[in-house]
C-alpha cells in the first residue's frame, strides 16, 4: 500500500504558506492542518493565544498534542505552520516519516518581501491581530530567522524527506502556484 503525502509548506510570515495550501486544497481532497488557525482559536485568556499576541512561539510541550490530534493518516495531508524549530522537525519526521511521503516546501522569500506582503494582507483587511503590530511583526521575523531556519537546514538534510527549495519568480500567485506545483511533480 502506498503512502499518502504529507505537503509541509514552511516559509516566513507572509511567503504565502496558506495562500498555497488554499489552492492546493481546491485541486486535492486533502487533510489540512493549519496550525495558526488552530492556534488563534484557541481562547483569548489561554497562554497559547497570549504568546502569539505578543509574537512569541508555543512551546512544543503545548504543541505536539495539539498537532498530533489534527493528523489523520488516512489520506493526503497539508500541514500548514508546523514544524517551526528543529525539535518539531525532528518530532515531525520520528513520528510520521513511516506513514506520509513527507514533502518540505520551503517558501524561500526575502524579509523585505515579508514584510510587504504582511502590510498588503492589513491593507486587503486581513484580522489578524498579530499583523497590525509592528514589533510584534518584527519579532516573528526574528524568531524565524533564528529558530525556523535551522529547522528549514536540518529537514533540508533529511533522506526521509523530499524538500523543495522554492524560490518564488514573482509576485502574481498563480504563475508562483504553478510553479510550486511543477516543482514537485
Amino acid at each position: 500500500m502506498t503512502k499518502p503525502d504529507m505537503i509541509v509548506f514552511m516559509g516566513g510570515q507572509g511567503s504565502g504558506k496558506g495562500t498555497f495550501a488554499n489552492l492546493l486544497l481546491k485541486e486535492h481532497d486533502f487533510n489540512y492542518v493549519e496550525t495558526g488557525t488552530i492556534l488563534r482559536a484557541m481562547p483569548k485568556d489561554s497562554e497559547i493565544c497570549k504568546k502569539i499576541t505578543r509574537g512569541e512561539l508555543v512551546g512544543d510541550e503545548d504543541l505536539f498534542p495539539i498537532i498530533a490530534e489534527h493528523i489523520k493518516t488516512d489520506k493526503d495531508l497539508i500541514l500548514d505552520g508546523f514544524p517551526r524549530t528543529i525539535g518539531q522537525a525532528q518530532w515531525l519526521v520520528e513520528n510520521y516519516a513511516d506513514k506520509f511521503n513527507i514533502k518540505i516546501i520551503f517558501l524561500n522569500i526575502t524579509e523585505e518581501t515579508m514584510i510587504a506582503h504582511i502590510q498588503k494582507r492589513i491593507r486587503e483587511g486581513g484580522n489578524r491581530s498579530d499583523d497590525s503590530d509592528t514589533a510584534a511583526v518584527q519579532k516573528r521575523i526574528a524568531a524565524f530567522k533564528s529558530t525556523t531556519m535551522p529547522a528549514v537546514t536540518w529537514l533540508s538534510k533529511q533522506l526521509a524527506v523530499q524538500f523543495y527549495d522554492i524560490k518564488l519568480p514573482t509576485d502574481d500567485i498563480d504563475i508562483n502556484f504553478n510553479f510550486i506545483m511543477n516543482t514537485i511533480k
